[in-house]
């Protein structure tokens, strides 16, 4: 997890507060800045397009306020309200925010908070940990649901980020946070193997091999160099 980077969003109407914790942000080696938004409208729209582990938002702007943003999204990101007033902090702990932080911010107050942002996230991802067993299939936590997987409808894994998504012969596409290096090391080595950076992939569901490409179930997936003779070898070729 300390490897692993916080996908940030800034949202504030005043440009000296996103500049504030702009930079303090990149004063955290495990902080990723996305964005900075001046209202809630805009982060709205950068959430829509991209995954978004934390936002730190002001609560008075414009036309939505940072507590009705975090009330109308149906999956959150932890939360961090950056405000002026004091007023709402019961409100923003009834949504679950990681912390309220009280302008003018320090910088100790704020590592303090990201501080706490750390650890929800390490919980997080102990609950994401899928429950492997000898029963032919494991458990994972995404859109706080718990997934049923099957390895025999388990087609390949691919990574994104501090994501990965379970592609399924059934044609469903789970996504969760969770490390494709981790996973790699808790699936079956028999029945599934690495073939790139951003795959790992089930033996018995591979079609064909073709240049530096396989085939499962019509998608092809390119095979990094690195892996390409444990394959070949995995496939008795």
């Amino acid at each position: 997890m300390e490897n692993e980077l916080i996908r940030t969003l800034i949202i504030d109407d005043e440009f000296p507060a996103r500049k504030l914790l702009s930079e303090y942000v990149s004063k955290v080696p495990n902080l990723q800045l996305c964005g900075t938004c001046e209202n809630a409208i805009k982060a709205m729209e950068v959430m829509r397009t991209e995954p978004i582990d934390l936002i730190l938002s002001d609560i008075q702007m414009p036309d939505l306020s940072g507590l009705e943003l975090v009330k109308s999204m149906k999956e959150k990101p932890l939360v961090i309200f950056t405000t002026a007033y004091a007023e709402y902090a019961i409100d923003s702990y009834e949504l679950e925010a990681v912390d309220y932080l009280l302008k003018p911010i320090s910088f100790p107050r704020f590592l303090q908070a990201i501080n706490k942002v750390t650890e929800r996230m390490k919980a997080k991802r102990k609950e994401t940990v899928p429950e492997s067993t000898e029963r032919g299939f494991f458990m994972v936590k995404a859109d706080y649901k718990l997934y049923k997987i099957d390895y025999d409808n388990l087609l390949y894994v691919e990574g994104q980020s501090e994501y990965v998504t379970f592609h399924m012969k059934d044609k469903r596409r789970i996504t969760a946070y969770y490390s494709l290096k981790k996973l790699e090391e808790e699936l079956p080595a028999n029945d599934f193997m690495r073939i790139h950076k951003s795959y790992i992939v089930s033996l018995s569901n591979i079609e064909s091999v073709e240049g530096n490409m396989v085939s499962i179930n019509g998608q092809k997936l390119a095979i990094g160099k690195n892996y390409k003779d444990a394959l070949l070898s995995a496939l008795n070729v």
